[in-house]
């Protein structure tokens, strides 16, 4: 009689959260600078709203997010230690965000911009791939449910160093800085050793033996192509979300807007923590992912149809929660597919592209379809996408 092998035994969760809250300090670190202190700073040095100043910086820094991430990944694979790049790269970003007040031209901030990207993904490359070799596959739905908590910590951040009275200009870096630090040091000191070496046994395919189907080159390529798809209509909407708003309703204003994204977190969130859980408990990872990318399909659809103002709103919240409990739990479930460990960080930088690659596709569609066909048209072939992303991954076959 063949012995029963018992399950290997899961991460405490003090663990997984504080992973998950470390994942969330990435986003503090970006979101109140690039969305408010950024722009700001811009407009201090040149005395306006310099909206070619802001596209340069942005885009200098994205390009070097996109290299760093890859390069920073790959440097901690070979290394075989990641918490040194993480702790190396949350020292050193911070110290450069400090470092934004001292810019005294619009070229020197793209230059500190671009050195604090740079040091940004020494942190955040090697720390996506550390959850990878930390977290089993029976808990990657919950740590998916978890990163959801990320965006809405980033805004609430933001909301928080803006509020007025609160802190100068210069100070907000600072204290975004702490926040960072305080979010991301604590997995570093307590969280050493949680490697699996299951997760972390390099492997090679053998001639002649079959590939995990859910760990094909076909399952990796979907899941990135999936989740590039989703990120542009995501990318479209988050820039051009006000203007669309507007023009239903011509009153309707930036407060208005912020309150409407505030509700989408507020229901996503939770939403996808219950559908991270439940995705482990009958171990089926990529139906959620093909259930929210076709719903995001139907909210496209919706505001492309929308006859009035409520009614878009509704579409508009359909497809920002279910975009959002996408790439929640797209996060973690990329880290099952990803057939080979000791590349596990280079990968994930590579899937990282289809987080910056949408910034430079967005202006060109954009231009092309609404002078011609309205915001209905860009409506449109975002549903088409997201629509496409569901059957991408539907198409992978669940683990057994």
């Amino acid at each position: 009689m063949t012995p029963e092998v018992s399950p290997p035994a899961p991460q405490p969760l003090w663990f997984i959260l504080l992973l998950a809250l470390a994942a969330a300090g990435g986003a503090v670190a970006y979101v109140p600078f690039l969305t408010v202190l950024l722009p700001v700073r811009i407009a201090d040095l040149t005395g306006s709203d310099d909206i070619a100043a802001l596209s340069y910086a942005t885009f200098a820094g994205a390009i070097v997010a996109s290299f760093a991430n890859i390069g920073f990944g790959w440097l901690s694979d070979r290394s075989g230690s990641r918490p040194g790049w993480i702790a190396a790269g949350l020292l050193l970003s911070s110290a450069l965000l400090v470092a934004v007040r001292y810019a005294d031209s619009v070229t020197g901030l793209i230059v500190v911009i671009m050195a604090w990207q740079l040091c940004l993904n020494m942190m955040l490359g090697p720390l996506a791939a550390w959850a990878g070799d930390c977290v089993p596959d029976e808990q990657k739905g919950l740590l998916g449910g978890l990163f959801a908590f990320a965006p809405a910590l980033g805004a609430l951040s933001a909301a928080l160093v803006t509020t007025p009275g609160f802190a100068g200009d210069d100070a907000r870096l600072v204290v975004v800085a702490m926040l960072v630090v305080a979010m991301v040091a604590p997995v570093l000191i307590v969280g050493r050793g949680h490697e699996l070496p299951r997760l972390m046994q390099p492997t090679a395919p053998i001639a002649g033996e079959p590939v995990e189907p859910w760990r094909s080159r076909s399952a990796v390529a979907r899941m990135w192509l999936a989740r590039l798809l989703v990120q542009i209509a995501e990318a479209a909407l988050f820039a051009f979300l006000l203007f669309w708003l507007r023009s239903l309703a011509p009153g309707y204003g930036g407060n208005d807007a912020a309150r409407l994204f505030s509700s989408v977190l507020v229901v996503a969130v939770p939403l996808a923590l219950v559908a991270g859980r439940w995705s482990d408990r009958v171990r089926r990872p990529m139906l959620p992912l093909a259930v929210s990318a076709g719903t995001s399909a139907a909210g496209l659809a919706m505001m492309a149809l929308a006859p009035s103002l409520e009614f878009a709103i509704a579409g508009y919240m359909l497809f920002g929660v279910a975009s959002m409990l996408f790439l929640a739990l797209h996060s973690s479930q990329t880290l099952r597919v990803l057939p080979r460990p000791q590349t596990r960080g280079r990968d994930l930088g590579l899937f990282n592209l289809t987080n910056t690659v949408p910034s430079m596709i967005i202006p060109w569609l954009t231009l092309s379809l609404v002078p011609l066909f309205g915001f209905a048209g860009l409506f449109w072939v975002l549903a088409a996408l997201c629509a496409l992303a569901s059957l991408l991954v539907a198409a992978i076959a669940r683990p057994i």
